[in-house]
């Protein structure tokens, strides 16, 4: 595998038909619906398919998605290019763990090499990143990797009867 994404810890891959179970665990993980917009579950059939049409091709699919798996073959979660913008050379940033994995530096890992990739490999531009503004753990995490926040875009996500605030990071190839 590339250097590109891969360290002593993880390497970030593209995903099989074996890894249909952990992303149905963590597409359907309702305390990660929190964080986005997620509104209704994803059936194995639907995932699935996902996996067997996707060509992993961030030109044609706007979006590249990898699993987070440690050296010792462990699958600790996933790591994603989403929106990307050719034209504006810009793309964001979504990651999750499953719960055993949280904490332990591995979204650390896996940021800096997707960080590395995106901008020396991909020739991306920016990075950003919407986080609410009560997740402290992501903003630490972004803010290690680079990250600034630019903005904070008020009642952002709708959480039951109320709103929360978003941070727009941002983290710009020098």
């Amino acid at each position: 595998m590339s250097s590109w994404l891969k360290d002593d810890i993880l390497a970030l891959r593209s995903p099989e038909p074996e890894d249909l179970e952990l992303l149905y665990s963590m597409e359907n993980d309702t305390e990660l619906w929190e964080i986005g917009s997620t509104l209704l579950p994803y059936s194995r059939y639907t995932l699935r398919e996902y996996l067997q049409q996707s060509r992993q091709d961030i030109f044609t699919e706007r979006q590249a998605r990898f699993i987070i798996e440690l050296n010792n073959g462990e699958k600790a979660g996933m790591i994603d290019l989403a929106d990307y913008d050719p034209l504006n050379s810009r793309a964001e940033v979504c990651i999750g763990l499953t719960s055993q994995y949280r904490g332990k530096g591995i979204a650390t890992h896996a940021l800096e090499l997707l960080c590395n990739y995106a901008i020396h490999r991909l020739h991306i531009h920016q990075l950003y990143a919407y986080i609410p503004e009560n997740n402290t753990a992501s903003l630490n995490l972004f803010r290690s990797a680079g990250f600034k926040e630019s903005a904070t875009l008020k009642h952002w996500l709708r959480r039951n009867k109320d709103y929360i605030n978003v941070v727009l990071v941002q983290k710009i190839a020098e």
